[in-house]
């Protein structure tokens, strides 16, 4: 089966190598955010027919695309070797790595969670940078598409943490394609918009810090809390699609709020609702410690059990004491 994927792949590289479609139709695909293959076989029929595309046409291009992402029934054993492209990607953090069972999967969602200064956007630097390693040391030998909510990036930082894993300050940036997002619209339609982005420059990783920042501040109020959610749900939805498009990493970073009626603790709960937390494959608390200490919590995973794991920061990055 994997074989006639790699055929499949091979056969229809672009848009315009798929049967039965004019250069009016690709440019229709394009103008809605489908740009490439990968990305087309992970539409949805409505999402091309409510953009003026027939019904049969659409129909024919996202069959005929899906056959190049693995999209159909499959016994357990051929989804074992399907399952053998996911890879691993390392945090730089022996301990977190434990926790993660090895490491960020490719196609699934990983939500890092906590209140300010616990230490997501340091995180997120570094795995800039780790994701550039060969897949030998852990990383994925490929760049990462950073979009940044709330201004928190910073290429000295990513620099600074380079030197540790054996890459050149001045070539470590060379790996990161940035965007800065401005309102929850802004940063819904680049992600949209993202597929040949990703294609072209070798994305295996791509990083939303944070992911709810604008939909909280935008959507105000109880009467606007569905219309919120469905933005959200179609916003998760694309994202999780270019990773298994594209097999990427996906990460996200996630704001808390307080819960008043817990008594006798200072209890905080991610931001998102029921949207966010059925979309996370994998959801991580990090909370601030003693003595300058990180603590990583597991507390949502397909696979994994609940665990901890600390870790701390330094000039060098996010590490544990087996790192040192």
């Amino acid at each position: 089966m994997s074989e006639d994927i790699e055929n499949y792949k091979e056969k229809y590289k672009t848009l315009e190598d798929l049967p039965g479609i004019g250069p009016a139709t690709i440019n229709k695909l394009k103008e809605i955010g489908f740009k490439t293959v990968e990305s087309l076989g992970t539409a949805t029929l409505n999402e091309l027919v409510s953009a003026g595309i027939g019904k049969e046409v659409a129909e024919k291009v996202i069959e005929t695309a899906r056959k190049t992402v693995a999209i159909t029934f499959v016994r357990g054993d051929e989804l074992v070797e399907l399952r053998k492209n996911i890879r691993k990607l390392t945090t730089g953090c022996s301990s977190l790595d434990n926790l993660l069972g090895g490491g960020i999967e490719t196609q699934s969602l990983t939500e890092f969670y906590g209140e300010f200064g616990s230490g997501k956007s340091q995180l997120c630097h570094q795995l800039c940078v780790t994701v550039q390693l060969g897949e030998t040391q852990g990383g994925l030998n490929g760049s990462v598409l950073y979009i940044d909510t709330e201004s928190t990036f910073r290429p000295k930082r990513v620099q600074q943490i380079a030197p540790r894993f054996g890459i050149k300050p001045k070539d470590v940036l060379k790996g990161i394609v940035y965007a800065e997002a401005y309102t929850s619209n802004h940063q819904t339609v680049l992600l949209e918009n993202a597929d040949e982005v990703i294609r072209d420059n070798n994305i295996k990783l791509i990083i939303v810090d944070s992911v709810m920042s604008h939909f909280r501040s935008e959507y105000i109020g109880r009467e606007m809390l569905a219309n919120r959610q469905q933005q959200l749900n179609k916003h998760l939805h694309k994202l999780t699609r270019l990773g298994r498009a594209f097999n990427t990493s996906l990460v996200i970073t996630n704001q808390v709020m307080a819960t008043p009626d817990a008594f006798f603790s200072k209890a905080v709960a991610p931001v998102g609702g029921h949207i966010l937390g059925h979309m996370s494959h994998s959801r991580i608390f990090i909370r601030k410690g003693r003595n300058n200490m990180r603590i990583a919590k597991l507390t949502a995973s397909p696979s994994l059990p609940e665990g901890e794991a600390p870790m701390r920061i330094t000039e060098r990055g996010i590490e544990s004491d087996e790192d040192y």
